[in-house]
């Protein structure tokens, strides 16, 4: 019934959505995944055209079950849900439910997004870093002892690639936010300057525009 610790499963089901359901340290069994499958066909095709792929993982951590899903459906669009409970089902429910929330929030325009997808341009390919964190002193030592290039590329533990779309402001706002992200870098589809908004610690969104100074 369930697999071994760390079981990771792909499969490819209609109108070609992939899923992954993956464990971190937890025993995922037949009925968690085919409870995930078919919660994860509702949202999808009540949203989207076609979903292309989603990423289930689930995770313990002391006595309670974490869940993130990852739903791609569309160059561009992203969502994403975190969940806890006591139980494996329980904590897919509630990331379920945030997923929902948010497409419900942007329905009309997350199905113009996504059958919109083919006849938008190309976005700039860019790439994403991840630092490691250090304590100001050693930060200073760092740049003391070596050029500002070679200290940023010495506190490097992850990159990826990373797509710049070019964007309404309102639409980089819908992005973030449907992806659960705290900021955002697109590329001013209005003025063709590269912008970010973010999200402040009060709750409001902020928005940089360097061809608004």
């Amino acid at each position: 019934m369930g697999g071994p610790l760390d079981y990771e499963s792909d499969l490819v089901r209609e109108k070609t959505m992939q899923l992954t359901v993956s464990g971190k340290q937890v025993d995922l069994s037949d009925a968690l995944r085919t409870h995930v499958a078919t919660h994860l066909d509702v949202i999808t095709h009540k949203y989207f055209d076609q979903a292309l792929e989603a990423h289930v993982t689930f995770s313990k951590a002391r006595s309670f079950f974490t869940c993130d899903i990852n739903v791609h459906a569309g160059r561009g669009i992203t969502v994403r849900g975190e969940g806890e409970a006591g139980d494996a089902h329980a904590a897919f429910d509630d990331a379920a439910e945030h997923i929902a929330t948010r497409l419900r929030r942007y329905r009309r325009r997350v199905s113009e997004h996504a059958r919109d997808a083919g006849n938008r341009a190309k976005p700039e390919a860019g790439r994403q870093y991840v630092l490691q964190a250090e304590a100001p002193a050693e930060i200073e030592k760092q740049a003391e002892a070596h050029s500002e290039a070679e200290a940023l590329h010495a506190t490097i533990i992850a990159e990826s690639d990373a797509a710049i779309e070019s964007l309404t402001v309102r639409d980089a706002v819908m992005r973030m936010d449907l992806a659960f992200q705290q900021v955002l870098m697109f590329r001013n589809s209005k003025n063709g300057h590269l912008n970010v908004v973010y999200r402040r610690p009060d709750g409001h969104v902020g928005w940089i525009d360097p061809a608004g100074a």
